[in-house]
């Protein structure tokens, strides 16, 4: 008689039929923080509807497909003819629905908008971060095109719609539109302003034609494009729409889409302009300073993103070892594994207390509120997209073999970890950005010094690192090769400033401990054993 080789146990159920959003306690106290009492009535039901939709296993599986059939170009139809199209698979379709319907690109026009289409990012992109790359660069399009009111009363209405209008058709026949973004070229990267596309103005006041190739143009098949060129002026900001008001179509040839390590179910290329039709955004030789105003936005969409990102690496982690046994008891028991999850668990509340907290900012819109964003977007920015990768990766490590199949996820969230450092300028870029800030706006720096002396005099240890702070700003001779660290030093002092303000006891001891103390190691899992540990990982657990 046959004998059963293959049962099954101590394997944990998978994570799915739970509300992403009310199981993150950090994002629900940010939100009910920074929320007046009647947007946050709203914000409440419609995140938790949100959550209920991102835990499903029906939309979980979506961001599954989306990925494993990654988009595809086609330059030409059966006829010959240039077409310039990208196909996806219907699971993208239906993520960019749910998610423009939930408000994560109409932020600009409803009450306490910034803080709840944050806290909707964060958790969406626990799905699928490729799709929410053109939901950010649709919400971000609206801060640069009001630089020139008459296009944004013409565009805003499309791009802050809650329809999903997909197809290529005249904007004005769209019930909605997505913007994407072409900015750097192969010569410069980051150094935009050594592009070599080219502007040539035409009879009509403010129009252009464009000449030139773009080294990365993200979801190609947007309605329209901020785009950056050399006008007579000087390097402009001009918008590409991708199908003209007579219903045919721009010059907007896709050469190839990118072959990326991660963000595989978002569509990335390289486009080339030859006579392509572009209206002006701003004035001319003011490109820079009109796209940073999309780029500020952006930024912190990356910082949010890698806080989402993070979010779903502990929630993995933490369920897992607490439904797997190990040693005679469940995982989570073990005194050397709690602490490895008390430890990531921190980072990713830090992360989103910080980043919540700049969105607040955006909808204050105060002067100093604004300039308080100055210089923690990029310090945040570049802190919380470089602890991103090192987290997920000791998450991924928590569920042992189990971590490196990709049924179970954590590979696809390993791939998309290093993304959001290297998008809308890499870690150096921002870290200069900080510097350019101090040097050339002081209310900048009062604005950050005023929101972390709050917390003085509440932990001996932040007290501290605000005082070795304080000295560092004091001496910037050679700045510019330590300025990686003073973005760090800016990062972290403000994470422990809110923490102290905002979060459990328990939380801001232990950041504080570990993160300005030093009582914490290079790795992950070495907080001081003194801590609660327990408390920590108790506050993380997605679901009960």
């Amino acid at each position: 008689m046959a004998r059963s080789t293959h049962t099954v146990t101590n394997q944990p159920p998978p994570l799915l039929g739970y509300d992403v959003y009310a199981a993150d306690r950090a994002l629900v106290a940010a939100v009910e923080r920074h929320l007046a009492p009647q947007p946050l009535e709203e914000a409440r039901g419609e995140l938790s509807t949100l959550g209920r939709s991102a835990g499903s296993a029906q939309v979980q599986e979506w961001g599954v497909q989306a990925n494993e059939y990654p988009p595809r170009l086609r330059t030409h139809d059966r006829y010959g003819h240039r077409i310039d199209e990208v196909e996806f698979h219907p699971a993208w379709h239906r993520l960019l629905g749910k998610g423009v319907g939930s408000g994560l690109t109409s932020a600009w026009t409803r009450p306490g908008g910034q803080v709840r289409r944050a806290a909707a990012f964060l958790v969406w992109t626990q799905v699928d971060a490729g799709s929410t790359c053109p939901l950010s660069m649709t919400h971000a399009a609206v801060a640069a095109l009001r630089a020139d009111p008459a296009l944004a009363a013409e565009w805003e209405p499309r791009l802050t719609s809650e329809i999903y209008d997909r197809g290529l058709r005249p904007a004005r026949e769209k019930a909605g539109a997505l913007f994407g973004m072409c900015l750097t070229e192969k010569q410069g990267g980051s150094d935009v302003r050594t592009n070599t596309t080219i502007a040539r103005p035409l009879a009509e006041a403010g129009t252009y034609h464009l000449t030139g190739h773009k080294w990365f143009c993200s979801a190609p098949m947007s309605d329209g494009f901020l785009v950056l060129a050399q006008a007579p002026g000087g390097l402009t900001c001009f918008l590409v729409p991708r199908v003209l008001e007579d219903a045919s179509r721009n010059v907007f040839l896709l050469q190839r889409l990118k072959d990326k390590l991660g963000n595989r179910s978002n569509a990335s290329a390289e486009v080339e302009f030859a006579g392509t039709w572009a209206r002006r955004v701003g004035e001319e030789g003011r490109g820079v300073a009109t796209m940073m105003r999309m780029v500020t936005a952006t930024r912190l969409d990356c910082a949010l993103g890698s806080a989402g990102q993070m979010r779903q690496a502990v929630a993995q982690a933490v369920h897992h070892c607490a439904h797997r046994g190990a040693f005679g008891g469940p995982l989570l028991d073990l005194p050397l594994m709690r602490n490895v999850l008390a430890d990531l668990a921190l980072e990713s509340e830090a992360a989103t207390t910080l980043t919540m907290r700049l969105a607040a900012a955006y909808d204050d819109g105060g002067e100093q509120e604004r300039a308080l964003l100055r210089i923690a977007v990029p310090a945040a920015k570049y802190w919380v997209t470089k602890r991103c990768t090192p987290m997920v990766v000791e998450a991924a490590e928590c569920l042992g073999g189990n971590g490196y199949v990709e049924e179970s996820g954590l590979p696809r969230l390993v791939r998309e970890s290093p993304l959001n450092s290297l998008w809308d300028g890499a870690g150096n870029v921002q870290a200069l950005d900080v510097l350019r800030a101090l040097r050339r706006e002081p209310d900048a720096l009062d604005a950050y010094l005023r929101e972390v002396g709050a917390a003085r005099g509440a932990d001996h240890r932040l007290d501290r690192a605000i005082r070795d702070l304080l000295t560092e700003l004091a001496d910037l001779e050679g700045v510019e090769a330590r300025a990686r660290r003073l973005a760090e030093r800016l990062a972290l002092v403000l994470q422990g400033a809110l923490l102290v303000r905002y979060a459990p006891p328990a939380v801001a001891d232990a950041f504080c401990a570990s993160r300005l103390g030093g009582d914490g190691g290079a790795a992950f899992g070495t907080l001081p054993h003194t801590l609660p540990l327990g408390e920590l990982v108790e506050r993380a657990m997605p679901v009960g």
